[in-house]
Parts: C-alpha cells; sequence; structure tokens
C-alpha cells in the first residue's frame, strides 16, 4: 500500500482492513502450473464436462482418485484457549495406508478400497470394485489424473480385458482442481486425520471408515428427503 499510494499503513490497520471485506489468513497451497495451452485446457475440462452431463442411463461416470493416510498427524490451525498450545501427541514412527475413491458424478456416492502400497494393484482393485457394484452399467468412465498407476500397462491391462465395460478420461496434466473428488479428501484430512490423537492405523482407519460412510448415508438421505 505505500508502495501504491505513497501512505504508510500500519500492519494492524491493514488487518482489521482485511477482514472487514472477508478476507482470510491462510496458508497456500503449492502446485504446478498445468503446461497445456489455456485453450487446450479449457477445451479438454469442457469435453470432460459435456461427456458426463450426457451419459446415457446404462452408462455412469466417476471422478478417481487416491489419498493418502498417515498414522503421524497432519498439524494444521486448530481451536484453542488464548495464552495456549495445542498438544497433539503422534507415534513417532510413520505408518502409511492408502485408500483409491471414486466419486459417482451424478450423486456424489463414494465408493473406496484400501492398500498398503500406492500402485497399480490398488487402481485395478478400484476399477474392480465399481464393475462388481455397478453390473448394469454398459460402461463405467472414469475422469482420473496423470498420475502413473492410472496409465500404467497393469492397469490398461486391466481395463482391457473388461471388453470396453471401463473407459478411461485423463484431466489435463496439474489439475487437481478439476477432480471434485478432491474436495472429500479435502473433507477428511480437516475433520479426520488432521491434528488427531490416535495412537494406532486401525484406530484412525476405524476414523477415516467412518467419515465417508456417514458422509455416504447423508446424501442417502438427502436423496430420499428431495424424493
Amino acid at each position: 500500500m505505500r508502495y501504491r499510494t505513497g501512505v504508510k499503513v500500519h500492519r494492524a490497520t491493514m488487518s482489521r482492513a482485511l477482514r472487514r471485506i472477508g478476507a482470510r489468513l491462510g496458508r497456500p497451497r503449492p502446485t504446478v502450473g498445468c503446461p497445456w495451452s489455456k485453450v487446450r485446457k479449457t477445451r479438454r475440462l469442457n469435453q470432460l464436462r459435456r461427456l458426463l452431463e450426457g451419459l446415457p442411463p446404462n452408462q455412469i461416470g466417476f471422478y478417481v482418485d487416491e489419498v493418502d493416510i498417515h498414522l503421524n498427524p497432519k498439524i494444521g490451525c486448530d481451536w484453542m484457549n488464548r495464552g495456549t498450545q495445542k498438544q497433539v501427541m503422534t507415534p513417532g514412527k510413520n505408518v502409511k495406508r492408502y485408500l483409491a475413491g471414486a466419486m459417482e458424478a451424478g450423486g456424489g456416492k463414494l465408493t473406496w478400497v484400501r492398500g498398503e502400497h500406492k500402485n497399480s494393484l490398488l487402481a485395478i482393485a478400484l476399477i474392480r470394485k465399481l464393475v462388481e457394484e455397478h453390473p448394469h452399467a454398459r460402461v463405467i468412465h472414469l475422469v482420473l489424473d496423470n498420475y502413473k498407476i492410472h496409465d500404467s500397462q497393469a492397469t490398461r491391462a486391466a481395463v482391457a480385458a473388461l471388453g470396453g465395460r471401463v473407459k478411461l478420461h485423463f484431466l489435463p496434466p496439474y489439475c487437481p482442481q478439476a477432480n471434485r473428488i478432491e474436495r472429500i479428501w479435502l473433507d477428511l484430512h480437516a475433520n479426520v486425520t488432521r491434528n488427531h490423537q490416535r495412537q494406532t492405523m486401525q484406530e484412525l482407519m476405524t476414523d477415516v471408515y467412518n467419515y465417508l460412510r456417514n458422509r455416504n448415508r447423508r446424501l442417502e438421505r438427502a436423496v430420499a428427503e428431495a424424493a
């Protein structure tokens, strides 16, 4: 402000002004810019949107992605009394589990599988579960990012073996905001894994499963009430 106006403004005054206009203090999220041109990126995103919005009744679409679950808690902002600082006990030695999830493009219901490794077998397990859970869908469309397990030889072979039941549609590179399932993972971290105080992975995964199941139940109730 001093550079632009020549008037020196105290930091506290600026903070009050920012709060008054609804600005918030938060942590920036590091990201990598998409190497595609804006025109090409927009064209691809519009193609995917039209695909999912125009599916016939015997086809279904999903947004697909993975999430890492760490036993060592994610440390983030939390409420605490003035003059105190919340202590988050950590197990010390970290343990990881991974979920591969598919969010239904129409209704938002989440399907997931768990794995101890984030590899092609995890992606294939999710694809097979979707095929089993939707036997009447002639084609299952999966919108996903360009992570290597989605486009590996093993994953491609598993998709080919399904005889056209599953089709993969890749987002532009480095475009996580276009994958709607990312919102679920952010909410999961905010409500379950951030500052958690579980000492075993079994306890933490139980919390994760309960949160995701309750989310699906809320969606089902909302649909039933709307009907």
